[in-house]
């Protein structure tokens, strides 16, 4: 098999020694986020298949965010995109046999993650996207491949008098407007709702003491977490539940059972593992165990 080189981080050291003795490299790749990466050698795929049709062309667009550290983050000069969810992508598109030079990343907000997959916009989405029963009424989503939960980010300082949501009540905590996050923190808990465009702004208030507390799924605090470790500290078990599953073009069943194979594959090799801790694992929390997956239907 070929294997797509990049530079592993020391926690997956051992699993890149034991890929490099598959076969020669290939590919392209750049940071210290990135794992190394198995690309299958003519894969076999059922004639007419999704996968057999990106396998053949040796491209897949994959639609990512690029502004959430440690999930999905563009980096100024680089050509791949740092994070969790860039590396099971890397994952997906390596078992059809695309390295690293095959795969578009393109951006995908939340508010198209819906409409870039139902117009072939993407092939995939891997972007901190949350299965619902709603989302799966028009797209499909296997995995989940992380289980996550709202919890909150705060500054070291204050890690030992915040340490549960009900701890929330009248503190100034920010998240992004509109969101769910921000909702739940004043109505269930009392905080004091400090709502802005973007949660980079919200950490930037929160590290000049405007805010006490940023509030949103965990994945995506301990990005910002792992970016300043010895200042911000993520704390509370999580007080929900967000299941992260990849998109696809609803009712492909062939396609979502591939994912899930895949996500399987990962789970039990390492890469997955790996994975984890060169991105997310950054901010200094244990490696989880991998969640169960769903059955396609």
């Amino acid at each position: 098999m070929r294997l797509l080189k990049t530079r592993a981080l020391a926690t997956g050291a051992v699993l890149a020694l034991s890929l490099a003795a598959c076969g020669d490299d290939a590919g392209t790749g750049g940071g210290d986020s990135h794992i190394e990466v198995e690309v299958a050698e003519n894969p076999e795929f059922p004639e007419g298949s999704t996968m057999a049709k990106l396998a053949e062309a040796g491209e897949i667009t994959i639609g990512v965010k690029k502004d959430q550290p440690g999930i999905g983050f563009e980096v100024p000069g680089e050509d791949i995109p740092e994070g969790f969810d860039i590396e099971i992508g890397r994952i997906i598109a390596g078992a059809l046999g695309i390295d690293d030079g095959g795969i578009t990343w393109k951006e995908t907000i939340s508010d198209n993650r819906e409409p870039f997959l139902q117009e072939g916009e993407v092939d995939i989405v891997a972007a901190s996207y949350s299965i619902t029963e709603d989302r799966r009424k028009v797209v499909g989503q296997a995995g989940p491949y992380y289980v996550t939960g709202q919890q909150l980010l705060v500054r070291e300082e204050d890690k030992d008098t915040i340490t549960s949501p009900e701890d929330m009540k009248g503190i100034k905590v920010c998240s992004v407007e509109g969101s769910t996050s921000l909702e739940t923190a004043e109505v269930e808990y009392g905080a004091a709702p400090v709502p802005l465009p973007t949660y980079s702004e919200c950490v930037d208030q929160l590290e000049n003491g405007t805010v006490d507390a940023v509030t949103t799924d965990g994945a995506i605090l301990l990005g910002y977490a792992a970016e300043n470790p010895d200042e911000l500290e993520v704390v509370t078990e999580p007080f929900s539940e967000e299941r992260y599953g990849i998109g696809y073009q609803k009712d492909d069943t062939e396609m979502c059972q591939f994912i899930n194979d895949t996500l399987e594959q990962s789970f039990e090799d390492g890469t997955w593992a790996a994975a984890f801790e060169a991105t997310l694992g950054e901010a200094g929390v244990e490696t989880p165990e991998p969640p169960a997956l769903d059955p396609c239907e």
